[in-house]
């Protein structure tokens, strides 16, 4: 690791000189655009506005009909990424900034529109995966090669799916099998002595439909922690990770899905050593997570339909040989109404969560009921979404939320919107019932509103949103208190505000598509002032794809402004900017080549102090999918 000189310490506001190196690589592309056009309609695509998405209401909807603000991510774009880690994906996104202690497998945070990580809500096929520990998904343990789809929905959604979504919600789905049979086998290879093999099959035949995968992936590492103290040693990872996708089509109505998607990873973190008595073993994460369904989806009319989900999860994260243990259980039952009357959709759901903690010497549980009804409507460039939801939590009683949105097309091609919600999080049991508890916390809860304007026309897209999420109850770690540690207590000491303005785009130039995104946010303590820990007020992306000589050639930046690392505004983390670019071919009919660079000018820069990131990094891959 090389040592950062005084002008890479600086903390711009938001660095943007290796932006010329992505620049340059983005004109080359440009001087080629004629040459491919054909090609690139056929094989580059982004997200179109008739894209049906879910995660706004849990119903299935077209991206121009929601007046949310959504992303999707989809398997081309996750396979040309090259990227091993799922919030390496995500932070590519509007309004996602990413924070990690280490490289992958080590803990990751997620902050969408400035939001702490445990207010993201979190699904894989519909099975919400949460920490009573730390709050929030491990997103470290959900692998990112079994993925075929990502929707990203910004802002808060407690009146659709309760407790946790005061930032947004992510809804992760795995491949669902269609006719015929598709198997494929991958291979790839990249720095750190990194390596990933992968298998599976999907299909489908008469009424039954399958997607099987399995992916094991390894890496030496680089080391994490380059200070005084620590082991110098390379900090690596192994994981095994598979998933199942298993349909029955009983007839034209009625439908019955099993789904599961379990990962076993172990990773290495520094442990402290004296030189003089010898290096001591590195302390190892031991992170098992399993996330499993069954559905049981009706069509009764042509305007009635149900959906019944049974859910379970679990997170189990160890340590060794440092003793520590922690396991968290949730299950979940939903019982979803849709009657769709004309212009008209009315929603109806029945909910019930039920968390288990287990965290010696905790063993605890609580459950919450719900019940949530929507509302929408569509017509004469007219979008009206009504929410409420009441949850009823064993802990704390009755917590109501709702919300309300309206949109308006008023040419074919602009369309404002407008909506307002409130959002909570009860506190994890670990927050009530460890050493650092306390029993009569409060909910954490929001209140959001914000303003957006879009304009679509063929394959250009651009958008402003902005909005104000307010928080109250915010649950920090203060100082002693009527918990049994000395060392400090859990309590209801903040209010936090996560205010900004996200624009993004995309436009096509000849053969090149063209795509950006800036958030310019203030994510702040209302009670300090000071700009919350791990978060920047800017931050951006941009990139360009086109195709060339039978070859997909895309290049990106990922720009950042400087954070703190610390809630009291002490330690800065300097602004950076990065350059990534990727290719990938079809070598022959049924083989498909894929290579990534990322950090290309091999920028010094850190996510959480004292951590190190891995500099610049190369991955090649290779994956056989005959096609049918």
């Amino acid at each position: 690791m090389k040592t950062p000189s005084s002008r890479e310490r600086a903390a711009a506001p938001l660095n943007l000189r290796p932006a010329v190196l992505a620049l340059a690589a983005m004109a080359a592309l440009a001087a080629h655009a004629q040459e491919g056009a054909t090609l690139l309609a056929q094989n580059l695509h982004a997200p179109s506005m008739s894209d049906v998405v879910v995660t706004a209401t849990r119903t299935p909807q077209p991206l121009s009909d929601l007046v949310a603000d959504v992303s999707i991510v989809d398997r081309e774009t996750i396979e040309t990424s090259g990227a091993t880690g799922l919030v390496d994906v995500l932070a590519r996104l509007p309004g996602v900034e990413m924070s990690r202690n280490g490289g992958p497998g080590t803990t990751t945070s997620l902050f969408l529109r400035g939001a702490e990580t445990r207010f993201t809500a979190v699904y894989i096929d519909g099975v919400r995966v949460d920490s009573q520990s730390t709050g929030g998904a491990a997103w470290e343990a959900i692998p990112l090669s079994l993925i075929d789809r990502i929707e990203v929905l910004r802002g808060p959604a407690g009146a659709v799916y309760g407790s946790d979504a005061l930032g947004g919600v992510v809804q992760i789905f795995t491949k669902k099998g269609e006719t015929g049979v598709a198997p494929y086998v991958g291979v790839g290879a990249g720095s750190h002595g990194t390596y990933r093999a992968e298998a599976g099959v999907s299909g489908a035949s008469g009424t039954f439909d399958y997607a099987l995968g399995i992916v094991r992936e390894t890496s030496e590492g680089f080391n994490a922690r380059p200070i005084a103290g620590q082991n110098p040693d390379r900090d690596g990872y192994r994981s095994t990770a598979a998933n199942a996708r298993l349909g029955l089509q009983i007839n034209a109505a009625h439908r019955i899905e099993g789904t599961l998607v379990a990962n076993d990873i172990n990773s290495g973190y520094d442990a402290t050593y004296t030189p003089s008595k010898g290096i001591v073993n590195d302390d190892r994460n031991l992170h098992r997570l399993h996330a499993l369904g069954l559905n049981w989806q009706a069509q009764w009319s042509t305007s009635y339909k149900t959906r019944l989900s049974i859910t379970d999860s679990r997170d189990r994260y160890e340590t060794k040989p440092s003793p520590y243990l922690t396991e968290t259980q949730l299950r979940g039952y939903l019982f979803q109404n849709e009657w769709r009357l004309g212009a008209h959709l009315f929603t109806a759901a029945l909910e019930r969560r039920e968390d288990h903690l287990t965290n010696a010497p905790i063993d605890r549980e609580r459950s919450q009921d719900a019940l949530a009804l929507g509302w929408g409507y569509n017509a004469g460039g007219h979008t009206v979404q009504l929410n409420v939801r009441h949850d009823s939590d064993s802990e704390f009683g009755g917590q109501n939320t709702g919300s309300a949105s309206y949109g308006y097309a008023f040419t074919p091609q602009w369309r404002a919107t407008a909506s307002v919600g409130t959002a909570f999080r009860a506190p994890t049991l670990y927050h009530r019932f460890s050493e650092y508890g306390q029993a009569g916390l409060k909910p954490e809860e929001s209140r959001n509103a914000e303003l957006g304007l879009r304009w679509a026309e063929g394959s250009s897209t651009f958008s402003v949103v902005a909005y104000r999420n307010r928080v109250k109850n915010l649950i920090s770690f203060a100082g002693a208190g009527p918990c049994a540690s000395t060392f400090g207590c859990y309590a209801n000491t903040a209010r936090a505000q996560y205010e900004g303005v996200t624009l993004a785009g995309s436009h096509r130039i000849g053969a090149v598509q063209l795509r950006g995104s800036i958030d310019l946010q203030n994510p702040k303590d209302l009670d300090t002032g000071k700009q919350l820990a791990r978060r920047a007020k800017r931050h951006a992306t941009f990139g360009a794809d086109t195709r060339l000589a039978g070859w997909t050639l895309g290049a990106e930046v990922q720009a950042s402004g400087r954070r703190y690392d610390t809630v009291a505004n002490t330690n800065v983390l300097g602004g950076y900017t990065l350059v990534n670019l990727y290719a990938s071919t079809r070598l022959a009919r049924d083989y498909q080549l894929i290579a990534r660079v990322d950090n290309l000018a091999d920028k010094n820069y850190q996510l959480a102090r004292t951590y190190a990131t891995p500099g610049r990094t190369f991955f090649v891959g290779l994956k056989w999918a005959p096609s049918n």
